[in-house]
């Protein structure tokens, strides 16, 4: 069982997170704290594996508490995954040097939070299953094989880092035919990389809703 810390101050967000936790089967939240020093305290006292984060809280900032947990040895090896609205590069930098394990940035549906958290879970039982790490199974832990050898037909590594690299200098995400614009790939082509990213966990589509019409579907890059 991996048991769990929800922390978040807003308490119906804290509630969706449990609930959407505690729908996978392998997990169990423990508590849920409202500020940072609450949740280094339920920490301390239930020694969870794994701790759901927000940043911004009312007594201190997430990456506070990321620090202190850090620091003390009670707690130093808790994994934690960030689910915040901050979205600003020096935060992401900060939390990702503090060897969190994902970064969620809100809006986000609830497939979003399942599938980090079974990869979470997927990753801890090789690592506890692991006597002799081979690469192989280090590239499981990290996050599966090069992209180049799981690449499906038809795609190439070449363009899908063009892709990527698009997706990551786009703050509001990009649309399938933005990527194809600034990629000078086929809008088909880009829609293809973009779900193949989306399909493996490294992006995920949000839905704009215009006025008319259906919603445009946007790809916004979440992964290393």
């Amino acid at each position: 069982m991996i048991n769990v810390v929800v922390v978040d101050d807003d308490f119906m967000v804290a509630r969706v997170h449990r609930g959407i936790t505690e729908r996978i089967p392998g997990f169990s939240v423990l508590a849920e704290a409202r500020t940072g020093n609450e949740a280094l305290d339920l920490v301390r006292r239930h020694r969870p594996d794994l701790v759901l984060l927000d940043i911004y809280l009312p007594d201190m900032s997430g990456i506070e508490v990321l620090r202190l947990l850090r620091g003390d040895e009670r707690t130093a090896d808790v994994d934690i995954l960030v689910i915040t609205a901050a979205r600003d590069a020096e935060t992401v930098r900060t939390a990702v040097r503090g060897g969190v394990v994902h970064y969620i940035i809100k809006p986000f549906d609830s497939a979003t939070l399942q599938a980090r958290l079974v990869a979470f879970a997927e990753s801890r039982k090789t690592l506890h299953q692991i006597d002799a790490a081979d690469q192989a199974s280090v590239d499981r832990v990290f996050g599966g094989a090069p992209a180049a050898a799981r690449m499906p037909k038809g795609l190439t590594s070449q363009t899908a880092d063009l892709v990527r690299d698009a997706l990551l200098q786009a703050d509001d995400g990009l649309s399938a035919s933005e990527c194809a614009e600034g990629t000078g790939v086929s809008r088909v082509s880009a829609r293809r990389y973009l779900e193949f990213f989306v399909e493996s966990g490294k992006a995920e589509v949000r839905l704009r809703y215009g006025t008319a019409g259906r919603p445009e579907r946007r790809y916004h890059w979440i992964g290393g």
